[in-house]
């Protein structure tokens, strides 16, 4: 199914890969409660942390720091690439060309040969940036393409808060976009 909550429930391994967007949304204190929620229903959570995500070296380290996010579930991308074939659930939260494919196969672009978080390989992958626009390379990212991507589109803050309170059982709205199957949907969920 489509519905990122359910997606959610169903998950034992999750990967939250944090982005620019993140900080540009301070989106950060609701990723603490979402992986709160997702810790507190028995699941595996870690995050993986590019080099080179956000503005300067360390940035998500420090945004993340400051939520009281255990410093031993930051994993650096050596680490954590080889799990993400593991993993149910990668939410990308405002990141874009750190987590772009198109870096191993599209010659002769700025991000070419730039060393990637391998979440195309993850089973199910939600992407919760405000658009589908490339990012501060100027790439498409065709990561969004995929059969197994649901783009929840928008302000990170609201997107993040509302995976957390569906977890919650609280009904949410949320509109969810998967380029496959060429419809947007309302997924509700009631407790």
């Amino acid at each position: 199914g489509t519905d990122p909550i359910q997606i959610l429930w169903n998950s034992k391994k999750v990967i939250i890969v944090p982005g620019y967007g993140m900080a540009l949304a301070q989106a950060q204190q609701g990723v603490k409660r979402l992986y709160d929620t997702l810790v507190a229903q028995g699941k595996d959570v870690s995050f993986a942390i590019h080099p080179v995500a956000g503005r300067m070296p360390g940035h998500m380290n420090v945004l993340l720091a400051e939520v009281d996010i255990p410093y031993e579930k930051l994993l650096e991308m050596d680490e954590v690439n080889p799990q993400f074939k593991e993993t149910d659930v990668a939410i990308v939260i405002g990141a874009c060309d750190v987590v772009n494919p198109a870096a191993i196969t599209a010659e002769g672009t700025p991000i070419y040969g730039m060393p990637i978080l391998r979440v195309d390989e993850a089973k199910h992958i939600l992407v919760l940036n405000l658009d589908t626009k490339p990012g501060y390379s100027g790439v498409e990212n065709p990561l969004y393409e995929q059969p197994n991507s649901h783009l929840l589109l928008g302000n990170a803050a609201e997107t993040v808060a509302n995976l957390a309170d569906g977890l919650n059982g609280q009904p949410i709205q949320m509109k969810v976009v998967n380029k496959k199957l060429y419809e947007t949907r309302c997924a509700s969920t009631i407790a």
